[in-house]
């Protein structure tokens, strides 16, 4: 079995780090990199984007609203033409850098609030992913189990890499359940490896509700702003080893 293993990188802001970039970059196969709309900065997006060209980790732009001060994890009722145009600066920014550090921008991903009303709402989906294929029809969308972005993706010809959040609790949709409910976000260790453990063995995840729902899957995401996020990567690449897999970057599982 060959899988993604991925990360939110690059989520610092000026003197402000946030998460373990360095250590991460050296377990993962793919990042998403923050824009500087929810979080990140020019100076961060530049280094990131030389540091995975040299650790020869796939790079993604992590496109989210225009939110700082809430990290891009709350809800904005913006125009959809408008979020489309802020998706379009978001990729071209880190694209410009990864041209600068001799890398290329292999996926994107929605980010936080942005991701979950995309998500959900086929509507919103559409304009945004029409974006991204305007910008370049070769970007993977690299995204959680969604039918409204996997069929808006199909009708603009792009490729989806659906990724399983590890630290994260989905309804019986498959669906993420929102950050506010008690339990939606797992920090727990051994919680996390048992849901991967079942989503190696069996497809499957335990959802929110208790029902056992179909995982089908590429690629294992994991936050990097959750505490002890670069330990977790480290479990899960060598839970996936011992059992005869392979982490392979997201580009190199759909070229």
């Amino acid at each position: 079995m060959q899988i993604d293993l991925n990360a939110d990188l690059g989520e610092g802001f000026g003197a402000y780090r946030m998460g373990e970039d360095e250590a991460l970059i050296g377990i993962i196969s793919s990042a998403n990199v923050a824009c500087g709309f929810h979080a990140g900065d020019p100076l961060i997006m530049n280094n990131t984007a030389h540091a995975t060209k040299a650790a020869g980790v796939d790079l993604g732009a992590h496109v989210g609203f225009p939110d700082l001060l809430g990290f891009g994890r709350r809800q904005m009722q913006v125009d959809p033409k408008e979020l489309a145009s802020y998706v379009v600066y978001q990729l071209g920014a880190l694209a410009g850098m990864a041209a600068v550090a001799g890398h290329r921008l292999t996926h994107m991903s929605f980010h936080g609030a942005l991701g979950n009303m995309a998500a959900a709402d086929e509507t919103l989906a559409e304009p945004l992913v029409a974006a991204v294929a305007a910008f370049d029809r070769d970007i993977i969308i690299s995204s959680s189990s969604s039918q409204a972005i996997e069929s808006a993706a199909a009708r603009h010809g792009l490729r989806v890499a659906t990724t399983f959040l590890a630290d994260r609790a989905y309804d019986v949709n498959g669906l993420l359940v929102p950050r506010r409910m008690p339990n939606s976000v797992i920090t727990d260790h051994d919680q996390v490896m048992l849901r991967l453990r079942q989503l190696l063995e069996d497809g499957s995840v335990t959802s929110y509700s208790g029902e056992r729902i179909p995982m089908r899957t590429c690629s294992i995401l994991l936050h990097g702003d959750t505490p002890g996020a670069a330990g977790m990567a480290r479990d899960i690449r060598s839970e996936i080893e011992r059992g005869g897999g392979e982490i392979v970057p997201i580009s190199h599982l759909l070229n």
